[in-house]
């Protein structure tokens, strides 16, 4: 259900950015949504794990490279790889005082995961683990391609919206007034249109890859715990993170205002945590 779910979320994506190259353009904008929608998936295919970790200028983690982090958690990582029958992903490094982690990539052979240095700080192995659960279980169901799309759409809608703001109105093909209002309908709905559907899509995955978390490290109670840490030492401490990637991460890497909640690519944490305490027996 979540698969076709997905799929059809990706659909109407693509469709926003069809419609929105016909209200700027005409018949030749819905081309341009054609070929922006097919780059876009392209990139986000190929290099979106690449462009991830860029942006957080994340340092690889090998016994040679940050030896000292990768003694604790390679042995970690390994122990899950090999209960949920997963290829070891690498393993990089935030150097970002706020406490997070997500996966990237387009599969499970290419996968990654990366951690910041506060959860690192933050965080015993039991609880740890808990948080590498949850991140391979994203792995697991695939979660990992899925968001980057999905996150790669929804920039790309956002900027077509800003495109049809300023230039709306000059096609030759309706009048100036059909020009303006398609202008401001894409500059009001389609952000939110982008949000929205980037928003169901990681809402209902973060509830499996927790489920994930809890079978596969024979409790949920690591997480729990690690969810509660996050929760109050992110607000404490946030994170300078782009809107863009904020579904990647195990919890939402900023504060906001109760609007910016409303669009949250996380559920609450503590219906988090109520789903991870009815798991218990």
């Amino acid at each position: 259900m979540n698969t076709v779910k997905t799929v059809l979320l990706l659909g109407l994506l693509s469709a926003v950015l069809i419609v929105g190259g016909q209200a700027i353009a005409g018949e030749r904008g819905i081309y341009i949504g054609l070929i922006l929608a097919a780059v876009m998936n392209f990139a986000s295919y190929f290099f979106s794990d690449k462009i991830a970790l860029a942006m957080y200028s994340a340092q690889p983690v090998s016994e040679t490279e940050n030896p000292e982090i990768y003694r604790r958690l390679g042995p970690l990582v390994r122990n899950l790889t090999q209960r949920m029958g997963l290829p070891m992903p690498r393993l990089w490094v935030i150097r970002e005082d706020s406490p997070n982690a997500f996966a990237t990539g387009r599969n499970p052979s290419h996968a990654s995961v990366a951690v910041t240095s506060g959860i690192l700080a933050l965080m015993d192995n039991h609880e740890l683990e808990g948080v590498i659960g949850h991140e391979l279980g994203h792995v697991l169901h695939r979660d990992i391609l899925i968001g980057s799309i999905a996150a790669t759409l929804a920039a790309a809608i956002t900027v077509l919206a800003r495109m049809a703001f300023f230039f709306g109105g000059s096609r030759d093909d309706d009048d100036e007034r059909g020009g303006m209002l398609g202008s401001l309908f894409m500059l009001i709905l389609a952000p939110i249109a982008a949000m929205l559907i980037q928003t169901a899509i990681s809402r209902t995955r973060e509830y499996a890859a927790d489920a994930a978390a809890a079978r596969y490290t024979g409790t949920p109670f690591g997480l729990i715990s690690a969810l509660q840490k996050l929760e109050t030492y992110s607000k404490r401490i946030p994170m300078h993170a782009s809107p863009a990637t904020a579904h990647m991460f195990i919890i939402m890497p900023f504060s906001g205002s109760a609007l910016m909640r409303l669009f949250s690519t996380h559920p609450a944490t503590g219906r988090r945590i109520a789903r991870l305490e009815a798991l218990r027996g």
